[in-house]
């Protein structure tokens, strides 16, 4: 259960990396596809604030993924080393996940949406945008990840077991 806790966290920087990559680095409109309609609106192009910012940003969002990567199959890895079963390897599986959007949900959606100013300091533009104050704005898209992620854990878990 460590393992697959340790696992959950790093999945968590790993969304946390690719989330400032994204926001403060990169600065590109399509990635706030998920964000509240009127911030989406509002969000402006800026200029690069230091030499080769996007090239970095990118960067970091490729490291993000290798790390989401590692995740998933190191705990694939580890179960098959200890001779983990489908029951197993789907509740691992299925912890990684949940954990990761709760942390989504209550570190990303609450706080940095509606608590911190986050987003402002790196849009200014979107400071009146009535989106910050919208908790739960996208309930549906959670909702519906909610309700993929067992059939996603199951088929990790199966492929898993054919190892």
């Amino acid at each position: 259960m460590k393992t697959t806790i340790l696992l959950a966290l790093l999945s968590m920087a790993a969304l946390f990396l690719l989330l400032y990559a994204a926001v403060a680095l990169i600065q590109d409109r399509h990635f706030f596809t998920t964000a509240p309609k009127d911030i989406q609106e509002a969000v402006q192009e800026h200029e690069e604030r230091f030499p080769y910012q996007r090239i970095l940003g990118w960067k970091l969002a490729f490291i993000a993924f290798l790390m989401f990567g590692f995740v998933f199959i190191y705990a694939g890895y580890d179960g098959i080393q200890n001779g983990y079963g489908f029951g197993c390897f789907f509740i691992r599986y299925l912890t990684i996940l949940y954990l990761l959007k709760a942390f989504d949900i209550l570190f990303f959606d609450y706080y940095l949406l509606t608590k911190s100013h986050f987003f402002q300091h790196y849009y200014p533009e979107t400071k009146e945008c009535q989106g910050y104050h919208n908790f739960g704005f996208n309930r549906k898209e959670q909702l519906t990840r909610l309700i993929l992620f067992p059939f996603a854990a199951m088929a990790m878990a199966f492929i898993c077991t054919l190892f």
